[in-house]
C-alpha cells in the first residue's frame, strides 16, 4: 500500500513514518517544516533502509497540496499536520484555526479530486474538554466539542466534525480518527525522538532541556490536586506504541468514521513521571512548584479497551522504556 503522511517528520509522524516501512508500507511524506527538520529524513533512512519520497508542502497551498497527491496512487493518507502548542493556540487563536482547520480542508479536498478515500487522523485527548468519571478515565462515547479549554483543542473537535460530514456525503469515504493521551519516548534506535523547535510545551521535553542544562529548573504546576501525591496524573504513552496504533487503524479501517482512543489505560503522576527520569538517569533535576495552570485537570486517563477489541491494538511499552529510549536519543543529541 501507498501511504502518504502529512506532517510525517515531526514527532508522532516519524516514529509512524518508521513502523509503516518496516511493515512493508510504501511511504511517502508531506511537511512544511516549521516544527520539524529536514534531517529527520536522514535518520529515517539510517533505521529502516529506506529513503521517503519527501514533498516540502504546506497544506495552506491547496495547487502545491494537490499537486503532491498526483504524484503517486496512494491509498490512504495519514494527517499529522497541524500546530500543536496548546498555550500558543490561546495567544495566537486566528493562526491556529487557520492553519489547523484550513489545511485540513485542503487536504480533504485534494484527497477527492484524486480518489483517495482512506483518511488517518492524528486527534487528541483534548477533544474531551472537561469530561471523565471520578476516576478521570475518558471514553470515545462520551460527548465532545463542549467546554474545550484552548482554539487547540477545538481545532481537533472541529476537524472531526468536518470529517463525519464528509462521510456522510460520500459512503465511500472511510476515515480513523485517533484520540492520543500523552506520548513520551524515542524509537529505540536512539536516533529520533522529540526535539520541539522553539520552547517545549510538554511535560517531557521540558524535563529534557532541564537535563540537558537549556532550562535551569523545571516547575511542577500544582502539589494539591486531590490525588495520590497532589500532582497531576496523566496517561503517558510510549511514541513507538502509538505509532503502531495507526498500523492498526489502517488495517482496520471501514466505511463511515470510526473513533479510538490511544492511550495506557493507566496514569502517571507528574512527580512519578520526574522521579523515574531522576531514577534512570541517575540525576537529580532542578526543580520547584509552581502555582496550577489554569484548565489543568487532576486526572486525564484513557480508557483504550475499544481499541484493544477492535483493533487487536494495546500499549506494550512501559514509562521505564521510555525514559530509556529517551536517553538513548538525549546522547546522540548531546
Amino acid at each position: 500500500m501507498n501511504i502518504l503522511t502529512t506532517g510525517g517528520l515531526g514527532y508522532i509522524g516519524s516514529h509512524t513514518v518508521v513502523e509503516l516501512i518496516k511493515s512493508g508500507y510504501t511511504v511517502e511524506i508531506i511537511d512544511n517544516l516549521f516544527n520539524s527538520k529536514i534531517e529527520v529524513l536522514d535518520k529515517i533512512q539510517k533505521i529502516t533502509g529506506v529513503r521517503p519520497v519527501f514533498h516540502k508542502v504546506d497544506l495552506l497551498d491547496y495547487e502545491a497540496t494537490l499537486n503532491a497527491l498526483k504524484c503517486t496512487k496512494f491509498d490512504a493518507v495519514i494527517h499529522f499536520a497541524g500546530m500543536k502548542a496548546v498555550g500558543e493556540s490561546v495567544e495566537k487563536p486566528l493562526v491556529y484555526y487557520e492553519n489547523n482547520i484550513q489545511g485540513s480542508i485542503n487536504l480533504l479536498k485534494a484527497m477527492a479530486e484524486v480518489g483517495v478515500k482512506k483518511l488517518v487522523f492524528s486527534s487528541s485527548a483534548t477533544v474531551y474538554g472537561d469530561k471523565g468519571d471520578e476516576s478521570g478515565r475518558l471514553i470515545e462515547t462520551m460527548i465532545t466539542g463542549v467546554e474545550i479549554a484552548n482554539p487547540y483543542g477545538w481545532t481537533k473537535a472541529m476537524i472531526e466534525q468536518i470529517i463525519r460530514d464528509v462521510s456522510v456525503s460520500d459512503p465511500e469515504f472511510e476515515a480513523t480518527i485517533l484520540r492520543y493521551f500523552n506520548p513520551i519516548g524515542a524509537d529505540k534506535s536512539g536516533l529520533i525522538g522529540e526535539d520541539p523547535n522553539g520552547i517545549p510545551n510538554n511535560l517531557m521535553p521540558i524535563i529534557t532541556n532541564v537535563y540537558l542544562g537549556k532550562i535551569s529548573e523545571l516547575t511542577i504546576y500544582g502539589d494539591d490536586y486531590p490525588t495520590k501525591d497532589g500532582s497531576c496524573e496523566r496517561d503517558f504513552i510510549h511514541v513507538t506504541d502509538l505509532a503502531k496504533g495507526h498500523l492498526s487503524a489502517l488495517r482496520h479501517i471501514k466505511p463511515g468514521v470510526s473513533v479510538y482512543n490511544l492511550g495506557t489505560s493507566k496514569a502517571t503522576s507528574v512527580f512519578g513521571l520526574v522521579d523515574a527520569f531522576e531514577s534512570i538517569s541517575k540525576r537529580k533535576l532542578p526543580k520547584k512548584i509552581g502555582k496550577r495552570r489554569a484548565g489543568d485537570l487532576a486526572v486525564v486517563c484513557a480508557d483504550a479497551s475499544l481499541a484493544s477489541n477492535e483493533l487487536g491494538w494495546k500499549a506494550e511499552l512501559t514509562i521505564e522504556d521510555a525514559i530509556r529510549d529517551t536517553l538513548r536519543y538525549l546522547g546522540n543529541l548531546e
